[in-house]
C-alpha cells in the first residue's frame, strides 16, 4: 500500500473505506508505546528501499522508532534484518545476506 511520503510498503495499512482514517504500520505495531507510529516517519523510513532493492522471501526485517542524541531530535525507523534460511542476522539489507541468492561474478569486487 502507499505510505503517506508516496512509496510502497507492505507493513503500512490504510483504511478508508466510508470515511474511516486509520493509518498504521504494522512493522512498528507490537514494539510499545514508545514506538507509537506518525506519518512523518514514513518520509525517511528505509524499508520501501529494502523491498525495492532485495525482493528475497527469506528476509525478515524488524523495525523500531529510535530518537537522536539523548533522545532530542527528530524520531526515525531504524530496521535490523535476519535471513529465515540461514538464521543469521543481515548487516545489509539491501543485498541480503549472500546465500539466498548469490551475487554473479561480475558483481563481486576483485582483488589485484
Amino acid at each position: 500500500m502507499r505510505t503517506p511520503a508516496g512509496f510502497e510498503c507492505p507493513y503500512f495499512y490504510g483504511d478508508y473505506y466510508r470515511g474511516r482514517d486509520l493509518e498504521e504500520c504494522r512493522l512498528l505495531e507490537n514494539h510499545g508505546p514508545e514506538n507509537q507510529w506518525s506519518a512523518d516517519l514514513c518520509k525517511t523510513c528505509p524499508v520501501p528501499g529494502i523491498i525495492r532493492a532485495n525482493a528475497c522471501p527469506n528476509l525478515v526485517l524488524d523495525g523500531h522508532v529510535e530518537r537522536g542524541l539523548f533522545k532530542l531530535g527528530k524520531r526515525r525507523v531504524k530496521v535490523t534484518a535476519a535471513c529465515k534460511k540461514t538464521l543469521r542476522n543481515v548487516e545489509r539489507p539491501e543485498i541480503g545476506c549472500g546465500e539466498c541468492h548469490p551475487l554473479p561474478p561480475s558483481f563481486e569486487e576483485k582483488s589485484r
